[in-house]
């Protein structure tokens, strides 16, 4: 191929390139923190193709938030809840392989979705409700399988579906701070083995 015939890039992947990148980078630094430059860095990518698929730092972290954080919670906790006909086996089933896979990188980097909510709620409306987004449709994942599994017997029929999923949700994502805080997976771990307890009480 003669010098001058340029290797032309994929338009998605190298969207889906800059995402990840981008998704490593905020995870890494914050995302008021996040550098271009790195995230060009790590993906070969110029700066103009950056800005053709992303018009700004702001856009290209939306995308993250709506691209990437929320997809990956879906698939590890709305997809599970939705296949298992049992919510109380498939809950404490995602919360063992959380401890069971516990990591200094959970204590270092903490969950993404926590992170951009402590950063950047806030600071912009638009974060703000996307993260809120995902917020919603995790405790509505939740609360929607409680309440099928109340209905196949599988569930304590005097548990408010609503409100449990909702104190789950927060003591997940306050396991995650607390061990991240104290830079202990052992605190991690804990926290969830409790937590994992609370669940198991559910269960009709």
């Amino acid at each position: 191929m003669p010098e001058s015939v340029k290797k032309t890039r994929n338009p998605e992947q190298t969207r889906a390139d800059l995402l990840a990148a981008a998704y490593g980078e905020v995870l890494e630094c914050g995302f008021q923190a996040a550098s271009l430059e790195r995230i060009l860095a790590k993906t070969s990518v110029s700066k103009g193709a950056l800005y053709h698929h992303f018009g700004t730092k702001h856009e290209l972290g939306l995308a993250v938030v709506e691209e990437v954080v929320g997809p990956q919670l879906a698939e590890r906790w709305f997809e599970p809840l939705r296949r298992d006909g049992d919510p109380i086996a498939a809950l404490t089933g995602i919360l063992e392989e959380k401890i069971q896979s516990a990591s200094e990188a959970i204590i270092r980097f903490g969950c993404p979705l926590n992170n951009l909510i402590q950063e950047m709620s806030p600071l912009d409306e638009r974060f703000r409700s996307g993260l809120q987004n995902i917020l919603d449709a995790w405790i509505k994942a939740m609360a929607d399988a409680l309440a099928a599994g109340q209905e196949a017997g599988k569930v304590r029929g005097d548990i408010p579906p609503q409100e449990a999923a909702l104190f789950i949700v927060a003591a997940i994502e306050g396991c995650v701070g607390l061990g991240k805080n104290a830079q202990s997976v052992d605190a991690y771990q804990r926290c969830l083995r409790q937590l994992q307890l609370y669940v198991q009480s559910l269960a009709a």
